[in-house]
């Protein structure tokens, strides 16, 4: 198959890549960044250097691909993100079209069953029902919270020597690995699938309690508190550190939605599979050898 990858090499393009070329496929990685050209070509795929917000240069790009695993980049911008995020999915959507793609798997997330109060997940909402108009077979891959999320809290171990955001530590939290996730992509973009579909992919469902049990115990902090903030506590926490006032507002809602568990709560309440390797004790080590 001829498939195209889009979000460059991060942490899922670059194993998912791997992936797919070893399994024979023809696999063209877009990426803004012509600094990759080198790296992606030496996986045994082609570069194709461009913004996944240039409808013709994503067109021709596509031209003659039977898959496309969609993703837009993580950080839009540090203002109107949502909209940026959803300009790009329009995008996608017209190059996909326009090519005659016949498979689809798009990364989304675990709370993009809402409109709102998700935070910066709202760009993915946005993009399903873009997608869902499309004639072609895709499949909606909702992750979950990202493991990688908590190397942002290392910072504040070091300094303060706790761990917290917004939501209490009795909360259920569905987790992911990126490796995790390349592999879900793997499976699906070499089914033969119809239609429209959901499909979650989490490694490990977790409390932060747990998590810091965890953490503690890989850094050798084993009594590493959780501490609950107030909205107004972890939004000036953020801001303080630098993020743009955008971004931590929407990460603020985002942890608002994760306390009410209304961004885990379709996935909790309809699905709950586990499918996922990598467990929480798994990457507690790797996170204490970013410490």
């Amino acid at each position: 198959m001829k498939i195209i990858i889009s979000g460059s090499l991060g942490n899922i393009g670059k194993p998912l890549t791997a992936q797919l070329v070893k399994s024979g496929h023809d696999v063209t990685v877009i990426s803004s960044n012509a600094d990759r050209k080198e790296t992606i070509e030496k996986l045994g795929a082609k570069a194709a250097i461009g913004s996944v917000s240039d409808a013709d240069f994503l067109s021709a790009t596509f031209a003659g691909a039977d898959a496309l695993f969609a993703m837009t980049p993580p950080n839009m911008g540090g203002v109107n993100i949502i909209q940026n995020t959803t300009d790009a999915g329009n995008a996608l959507a017209k190059a996909i079209q326009s090519a005659n793609i016949k498979r689809v798997v798009m990364l989304s997330s675990i709370g993009a069953d809402l409109p709102t109060g998700n935070g910066p997940i709202a760009g993915l909402y946005n993009i399903e029902k873009i997608y869902e108009k499309l004639d072609t077979s895709i499949t909606f891959l909702r992750a979950g919270y990202f493991y990688f999320n908590f190397f942002n809290d290392i910072p504040m171990i070091k300094g303060a020597g706790i761990m917290g955001a917004n939501f209490p530590a009795s909360n259920r939290i569905p987790l992911v690995h990126p490796e995790d996730i390349a592999r879900a992509a793997a499976e699906e973009l070499q089914k033969a699938q119809e239609g429209k579909n959901v499909r979650y992919i989490i490694s490990d469902i977790k409390t932060p309690s747990e998590i810091v049990k965890a953490f503690g115990n890989a850094i050798g902090k084993p009594e590493l508190p959780w501490v609950e903030f107030t909205d107004e506590q972890y939004l000036g926490g953020m801001t303080q550190a630098g993020v743009p006032e955008e971004m931590a507002g929407l990460y603020t809602e985002m942890g608002t939605g994760l306390r009410n568990e209304t961004i885990a709560a379709d996935f909790l309440n309809n699905d709950g599979k586990v499918d996922g390797e990598i467990k929480l004790e798994d990457f507690a080590k790797e996170f204490a050898s970013k410490f």
